[in-house]
């Protein structure tokens, strides 16, 4: 999961020519912030992931994990 969401956001930033600084302005958040993120840092806050993919048209949510057994 922590891969989909750094994988997701380093390619949406590139296909829309932004650089890490460009992002974190449009998003609200700190550059460290952005540089966290995209370095799969294990802590963060979501209320800031959801700034910054919601510059996607996304959010944050919950998904059912394929590797838990009912």
């Amino acid at each position: 999961m922590k891969n989909k969401l750094i994988s997701f956001v380093k390619e949406r930033r590139k296909l829309l020519k932004m650089t890490q600084r460009d992002l974190a302005e449009k998003a609200g958040v700190g550059l460290r912030f952005v540089r966290d993120l995209e370095q799969g840092k294990k802590t963060l806050r979501l209320d800031k992931v959801n700034r910054v993919l919601v510059l996607f048209g996304y959010q944050m949510g919950p998904i059912k994990n394929e590797y838990k057994d009912e």
